[in-house]
């Protein structure tokens, strides 16, 4: 009975061994599966930082070429006015011209 004990005692070890390293072999799994997990979820959390600071970036741009536009317009409204202003004055200094040449006669 000794023998049958033991080999009984031997078998319970073996299978007490196997479903152990069967249990290590699933922690490593959910171990490197999780981890995984957080390095993902720590880039995700990288990328969403680099995009908002590079949305803030182009938010700011996008606001100095508003302004630049606005002043752009101004500029031209300003171009428009000095044209209006030279036209005329050429317009006078032809009358001038014919006033001059009819005193002339």
């Amino acid at each position: 009975m000794t023998s049958a004990s033991s080999s009984s005692a031997r078998s319970l070890f073996a299978e007490s061994k196997q479903r152990l390293a069967e249990r290590v072999q699933v922690n490593m799994n959910n171990i490197s599966s999780l981890t995984r997990q957080i390095q993902r979820g720590s880039r995700s959390n990288e990328l969403l930082t680099k995009a908002a600071r590079e949305f803030v970036a182009t938010e700011n741009i996008m606001e100095g070429a508003e302004e630049n536009l606005k002043k752009m317009h101004l500029i031209g409204v300003h171009m428009g006015y000095q044209f209006e202003n030279i036209h005329k004055s050429a317009q006078v200094l032809a009358e001038i011209n014919e006033q001059v040449a009819s005193m002339h006669r």
